[in-house]
């Protein structure tokens, strides 16, 4: 029995979830997607491994809040995938969850609303409607794993996930890392230190036990065997950006000292475009340049991409949104994402026909 005077003191409600099992089924993948999305994951871990030398590009908004023009954007991103998937494995970049410094909307899965009720099974609902859909259009989809409960209700549907700058020093999520289905990038810290992103790496190769919730709803430990598919996000920190050679060299030598193999996806945007969305393009020239010039070990790069750049306030009228407009980070548009990606493709399929400018030299 519990004790009030002692328990939950300061809870208002609780309010029961659906658990994911329940969810799954109500919303369920289809034997052909399950089959699509196997296909993903093996793509994918095979460019982080080196297997494969495509890059990996995660483009897509910073954070998705309306459900039809993500669908929309995904139809647009799917075709610009056709048009480089000699060179590039593009994932669509599906963050449902946003990792607050202090106070703002927290994203569609906790806020679907965006009026602070707080409807998250309406928000697990709808996120798992738009992994579905978003596959089914042939994209792969990416999720920033934040909450350590909700990868049981979108773990199946993902083909990469990162963990965020705030979190990557947490144990809990790199003991749940270890345990994910899909590939998994630490991005560095906030401050720009690459430490704790490498020590992240390193736990989640490792077998781990920890705490969490089965299909069912019900408290279970979970022994994981270990996620291969590890690897660094480098995004910049508060003395500036840090992906430019040395930074990449400095990366590789930290993750070989602790017996890991160098693996490097490069966030074009956050501290690396020192926050203005227009230099992305900045950022992934020296990325392709790198990579002509022999730079194996960059396996790919993120890109904060929307059906309409900048960015917008949330009002107390959602009404006003402009549709295709970010309401997180700034992004670039439509236009300027084709324009980048498809010159980008360009240079690395020369360097794949020609050989890299090391080779050349």
């Amino acid at each position: 029995m519990i004790n009030k005077t002692t328990q939950d003191v300061r809870i208002s409600s609780i309010e029961g979830l659906k658990s994911p099992a329940e969810l799954a089924s109500a919303y369920p993948i289809s034997p052909e997607n399950a089959e699509r999305i196997c296909s993903f994951r093996s793509e994918v871990n095979s460019i982080i491994k080196g297997e494969d030398r495509r890059m990996l590009a995660v483009i897509g908004p910073c954070s998705i809040h309306d459900p039809a023009a993500a669908i929309d954007y995904a139809e647009r991103l799917k075709g610009l995938s056709d048009k480089v998937s000699d060179v590039f494995r593009v994932v669509m970049r599906t963050y449902f969850e946003k990792p607050r410094t202090a106070l703002g909307w927290r994203g569609l899965i906790v806020d679907p609303d965006m009026d602070g009720s707080y409807d998250i099974e309406k928000g697990l609902v709808i996120a798992r409607k738009l992994l579905i859909d978003i596959t089914e259009i042939g994209l792969p989809v990416g999720c920033e794993v934040l909450d350590p409960i909700i990868p049981q209700y979108t773990d199946e549907l993902m083909s990469w996930s990162s963990i965020g700058a705030r979190t990557t020093e947490s144990q809990t999520h790199r003991a749940l890392a270890s345990g994910l289905s899909v590939a998994v990038g630490f991005k560095n810290s906030t401050s720009g230190d690459l430490t704790a992103a490498v020590n992240a790496c390193k736990s989640a190769k490792e077998p781990a036990s920890f705490i969490g919730v089965e299909r069912n709803g019900q408290i279970a430990v979970f022994h994981s065997s270990g996620n291969d598919c590890y690897h660094m996000i480098l995004r910049g920190g508060d003395n500036g950006p840090n992906y430019y050679e040395d930074d990449v060299e400095e990366a590789k030598k930290m993750m070989s000292s602790l017996g890991l193999e160098p693996r490097i996806v490069i966030d074009c945007s956050h501290q690396n475009s020192r926050k203005d969305y227009r230099r992305q393009k900045r950022v992934l020239r020296s990325i392709v340049d790198q990579v002509r010039w022999g730079e194996d070990r960059i396996r790919g790069f993120m890109l904060e991409s929307n059906i309409k750049e900048g960015c917008q306030k949330i009002g107390e009228d959602l009404s006003a949104l402009e549709y295709g407009v970010s309401v997180t980070d700034a992004c670039i548009g439509w236009e300027e994402t084709e324009r980048i990606v498809l010159h980008a493709a360009d240079i690395i399929r020369k360097a794949y026909t020609e050989g890299t400018s090391e080779e050349i030299l």
